[in-house]
């Protein structure tokens, strides 16, 4: 049975609110930052209702065990995900049990790193407008979901409103520096090769994915979210194909819901059907226990 939504934390966190996105909420510890991810979902810049149950926990507890996994590769700003430390300032430990993550206060680096192994989704719509993908010249004649010879790292300029713009590498040079940019692009592209041979011992195909990362004393650290369904595009292998739209392993249940409405896309959609909702909920937990091979 899954547990009870989680649409907000306001009222569950007793410690100023930093800061409320689409699906994660920041509370400020002093030292450090308390992330609480919800149940909420997104889709179009739209938060939708209702909540979907488990999602957060799934989201929270999978960018912990990769946070885990890639430690040695890089450095990461998770101090602790155990509700219990927080001591009173969690009301409610139950519902935020496995929802939390308290992380080091680090200097956002406002770029998303995106590392594509395969052209599809907005990498797929670049190439047939321009035969580019962020500026990467390519081939004439590949196909949608073909694989690339190498990944390519495809940064986007991040917007706190509105979408991120895809940028070249050179475009992210002039704005960061050459120095910090590639390193950038060298951690991205090690990171996706390590969960893209992970997720290919189970299974899954890793087809793309992006990371933050922050500044703390001087070090580049991985910050946000990693390998999660909100952050990166899983496929099962089994369900791999060219030249079509492959169903992901994610709240595909919702878009493809949402497409087959009469939703314009600018104003509050109605809430979404009970059984579009558990069925993303059994898409998040099944891609959590594919990867982790837990309940």
């Amino acid at each position: 049975m899954t547990s009870p939504a989680v649409s907000t934390a306001v009222e569950l966190v007793d410690a100023p609110l930093l800061y409320k996105g689409k699906v994660r909420e920041l509370y400020d510890l002093g030292e450090h930052v308390l992330i609480v991810v919800t149940d909420r979902i997104s889709a179009f810049d739209y938060v939708l209702d209702p909540a979907v149950p488990e999602k957060g926990n799934v989201l929270n507890r999978l960018s912990a065990f990769w946070f885990e996994q890639t430690r040695e590769l890089m450095e990461n700003h998770v101090v602790h995900t155990d509700v219990e430390q927080l001591g009173d300032i969690a009301k409610d430990k139950a519902l935020l049990k496995d929802r939390i993550m308290v992380v080091r206060k680090a200097q956002r680096i406002d770029m998303e790193c995106v590392v594509r192994g395969y052209i599809t989704g907005g990498g797929w719509r670049q190439y047939q407008t321009s035969g580019e993908v962020n500026g990467i010249r390519l081939p004439e004649g590949i196909r949608k979901n073909e694989p690339f010879p190498e990944p390519i790292f495809t940064p986007a300029a991040k917007n706190d409103v509105g979408h991120d713009e895809d940028i070249s590498l050179e475009q992210m040079k002039s704005m960061i520096g050459d120095e910090l940019a590639l390193e950038l692009q060298e951690k991205s592209l090690k990171l996706y090769g390590f969960a893209r041979d992970y997720c290919a011992e189970r299974g899954i195909i890793l087809a793309d994915c992006k990371f933050e990362f922050g500044i703390l004393d001087g070090r580049v650290i991985l910050i946000d979210e990693i390998f999660t369904p909100d952050s990166s595009r899983f496929w099962a292998k089994e369900n791999y194909a060219l030249d079509i739209e492959i169903d992901s392993m994610d709240k595909e249940p919702v878009r493809t819901y949402l497409a087959s409405t009469s939703w314009d896309k600018s104003s509050q959609p109605d809430p979404l059907p009970a059984e579009v909702v558990e069925e993303t909920t059994r898409r998040y937990v099944d891609i959590y226990r594919r990867l982790t091979e837990q309940v």
